[in-house]
């Protein structure tokens, strides 16, 4: 079940056979500069948005042919399939999605004949997440705590352990489909998986003595990170990154801040920044970047999985007092 709100619209039945009457030769690329969407002499695999295109690029290293159809820049919550990247799946020998994250990719995977299919969501384990995720802070809130939009988180990649399973699955998913390649396939995800426990250990040890448990951010994708470090996330809206929030939730967030004393209110690169700009305001509180790694951009701090996690580290280590 998808949690992102219904405004969202699946792709169309009619969408699907425009598709193929496209004819899958003149597909281009989805993203990256890739020069094409299957038909190479390697493992072509496509990728439903960026944390996705990292697992397969690292792991595949120059035995896969990876394209990605969330465009950097673009909020992949939002996207809405197009007709040729449609055609493209079935031109592809392997799909990597996280299925409840993007709709209309659901659809078209699920009607797509691509013989190999990659649910992350089924790698590990997710759970229902609102808008505070790891702690005590609704205790501030008057008449209880506003749980807006809750539903099956799909953010697990913020979580190094949960993405370092996702990595192992991924990895016995493409030992399957292309044999003639295990050995590599192996290796390289040993190595992710490494580095992803590295991760793992740097923020654990980094976010062990903290002044403040407690962060504010402008949507609910800390939460598995919040939980895994003994942290507490409150989002100003939920799931949805473009969900408005409640008067009520706001007047909650400023007292919380207060209690808690939280001394920043994130925000991201890909969503306005308007509202986590206006609390922080009234609040007299700082802002600065917490990072969901839904793509890379020019605005990114780092330009991969683990430089970007390593700044979200040291953004956390100072709003929250590291010691």
């Amino acid at each position: 079940m998808s949690v992102m709100n219904v405004r969202r619209r699946l792709i169309s039945g009619s969408a699907f056979a425009a598709a193929t009457a496209l004819g899958l030769g003149a597909l281009t690329g989805c993203s990256g500069g890739a020069s094409a969407t299957g038909n190479t002499d390697k493992l072509d695999v496509v990728a439903s948005f960026y944390p996705m295109a990292f697992l397969a690029n690292e792991i595949g290293g120059s035995h896969v042919h990876v394209t990605t159809l969330t465009t950097p820049g673009q909020e992949p919550h939002d996207l809405e399939i197009s007709p040729q990247q449609i055609a493209g799946l079935q031109d592809s020998d392997a799909v990597l999605y996280l299925k409840g994250l993007q709709p209309s990719v659901d659809k078209a995977v699920a009607e797509s004949p691509v013989k190999t299919k990659i649910d992350a969501a089924t790698l590990t384990t997710l759970e229902e997440h609102g808008t505070e995720v790891g702690g005590h802070a609704a205790e501030h809130a008057e008449g209880g705590h506003d749980e807006e939009e809750s539903g099956k988180d799909p953010h697990i990649w913020l979580d190094p352990v949960r993405y370092a399973q996702v990595a192992q699955g991924v990895g016995r998913a493409f030992e399957k489909a292309d044999p003639k390649h295990k050995a590599a396939y192996a290796k390289n995800t040993d190595a992710l998986v490494k580095r992803l426990d590295e991760l793992n250990t740097q923020y654990k040890d980094g976010l062990a003595h903290t002044r403040s448990k407690v962060f504010i951010t402008t949507h609910a994708a800390f939460g598995y990170l919040a939980e895994r470090y003994g942290l507490t996330e409150e989002a100003i809206s939920g799931l949805d990154p473009e969900s408005e929030p409640s008067a009520a939730r706001v007047k909650d967030l400023q007292k919380l801040a207060k209690a808690d004393g939280v001394t920043t209110v994130f925000y991201e690169t890909l969503v306005s920044d308007k509202t986590a700009r206006t609390i922080a305001g009234d609040g007299r509180l700082k802002t600065d970047v917490l990072d969901p790694l839904e793509g890379i951009t020019k605005k990114s701090r780092g330009q991969d999985y683990f430089a970007v996690q390593e700044a979200n580290l040291k953004a956390l280590q100072k709003a929250l007092g590291a010691k």
